[in-house]
């Protein structure tokens, strides 16, 4: 969310940001609709101070023995009460098409953040890693995975395209990779781990950007329950004309006592970022002296309304998937080190795996929605001859903040800032599991499992076909 203040004195400023986003001008837009509330707000204030003192004249009137006064200020008072209403409800309505303005409009991204249109313009600040040179042409995990346990046809069958069922070593090597994550990031490198829900409410997923602007990209599941007043007509009516006559029937008398409430709706969550991130809104942290830190290993679903065609074959793009996120609350001035650090974080794990890949500045066309700025770390994937994305990290400054209500105070001070968050995954658990596949992969179709996984797969060190 941004700061209608900063907009107000710096609209220039504001407009120029959102050019590099490749958006039209905005601020001309907030700023009337701004000074509209405002001054509806100064109304208000007035009209309430005047019925304040009228009031009190009432009485000093009648003391007086006034009562012409009195009734003139009876009747003044009444006006402004009869008014009021009025007044308040087009300021709610002003503040509610601010609100939802802003809310549509993407963070402004960094000054170092290089212009761009899409993909094609980030820019490539480091590599690392040695690419293995095969005496064979490496397969795609889509070819490789599905004899070693990887099975595409039984997740299709049970939920449909972009599921998957793993079986045997193929799932443990799965889980082997995000406890091995977790360790890392909670032993080495400060994180506290968390078990968060996966449902979560619509202020959580609006506080972390993912609502209004990716609704459609987002699962939505809610408990139906009867309609009281159509259930109660229904009853009513069954009791005379007795039960439908048919199964048919039946079915659209159920059908018709279905009804959603909003106080039931749960979003399955994209990222663990939303439940984390969105556990310290609506507080004021005392000090925050160093950063908070959080990661946690959770399925993540996506419907990918957004991506429609895009990695439809293997184990790339899932509508439920697995990461390990990692999230950061910090002060302002400690967030760009702190960017830097959790990207560090997260490129130990692709070390420790020594998968090659590089490090990616994203352009201002191709950055997400609610970020300031983002590194991207690509995996080497040589059955695809090609570097994927496997993690993101994002400062989102003050944007998320805003939106949850989130501040901190100085030690000492009484004055509240707004904090900064970040998030980034650590890693991204299927994508990961397709690079080991992918770079550990064997002539004979076999699968070699990496050193540093070994102590979690229980002696299994080399993955066979099963079939």
């Amino acid at each position: 969310m941004h700061d209608i203040r900063f907009i107000r004195e710096n609209p220039d400023d504001f407009d120029a940001a959102l050019a590099r986003r490749g958006l039209d001008p905005l601020a001309g837009k907030l700023h009337t609709l701004d000074e509209k509330r405002r001054l509806l707000t100064t109304q208000l204030q007035e009209a309430q101070s005047r019925r304040n003192e009228a009031s009190k004249a009432i009485g000093q009137a009648m003391g007086q023995g006034d009562t012409d006064k009195a009734e003139a200020l009876k009747a003044e008072v009444a006006e402004i009460k009869a008014m009021m209403p009025g007044l308040e409800e087009q300021e709610k309505a002003l503040g509610e098409e601010l609100s939802a303005a802003l809310a549509i409009i993407p963070n402004l991204p960094a000054d170092d953040v290089p212009q761009g249109a899409d993909e094609s313009d980030n820019v490539e600040v480091s590599s690392w890693g040695e690419k293995r040179d095969f005496a064979f042409t490496p397969l795609e995990h889509a070819d490789l995975a599905p004899p070693l346990g990887m099975d595409f046809e039984t997740g299709t069958k049970l939920s449909g395209a972009r599921f998957t069922f793993l079986r045997g070593d193929m799932a443990r090597l799965h889980r082997a990779i995000a406890q091995f994550m977790l360790d890392q990031q909670t032993r080495e490198n400060g994180y506290t781990e968390c078990n968060p829900p996966v449902l979560v409410n619509d202020d959580a997923m609006y506080g972390t950007d993912k609502l209004p602007k990716f609704a459609e990209d987002s699962f939505k599941t809610s408990i139906r329950k009867p309609n009281p007043e159509v259930y109660n007509e229904l009853m009513s009516h069954l009791s005379t004309k007795g039960w439908p006559a048919t199964l048919d029937d039946y079915s659209k008398l159920v059908e018709s006592l279905k009804w959603e409430d909003p106080a039931n709706r749960r979003w399955l969550i994209p990222t663990s970022e939303v439940s984390l991130t969105a556990s310290v809104a609506g507080e004021i942290i005392d000090d925050l002296a160093e950063p908070i830190r959080l990661t946690a290993h959770t399925l993540c679903f996506r419907s990918e309304a957004g991506a429609a065609g895009k990695d439809t074959r293997g184990f790339i793009r899932q509508h439920q998937f697995e990461k390990v996120e990692l999230v950061s609350i910090c002060k302002p001035e400690d967030s760009e080190a702190e960017h830097e650090r959790m990207t560090e974080c997260a490129e130990g794990i692709l070390k420790a795996l020594n998968l090659p890949y590089r490090k990616v500045l994203l352009c201002t066309g191709d950055m997400g929605f609610g970020a300031r700025k983002t590194y991207d770390l690509e995996v080497w994937l040589p059955g695809q001859g090609a570097y994927r994305e496997i993690s993101s990290c994002s400062n989102t400054g003050a944007f998320q903040a805003r939106r949850m209500n989130t501040r901190y105070r100085p030690e000492g001070g009484k004055k509240t800032d707004f904090v900064h968050t970040l998030n980034g995954s650590g890693l991204a658990v299927g994508r990961t599991l397709v690079a080991v596949l992918e770079n550990y992969q064997q002539e004979d179709g076999s699968v070699i499992v990496p050193d540093v996984l070994a102590p979690y797969m229980g002696g299994v060190d080399i993955l066979r076909s099963t079939q």
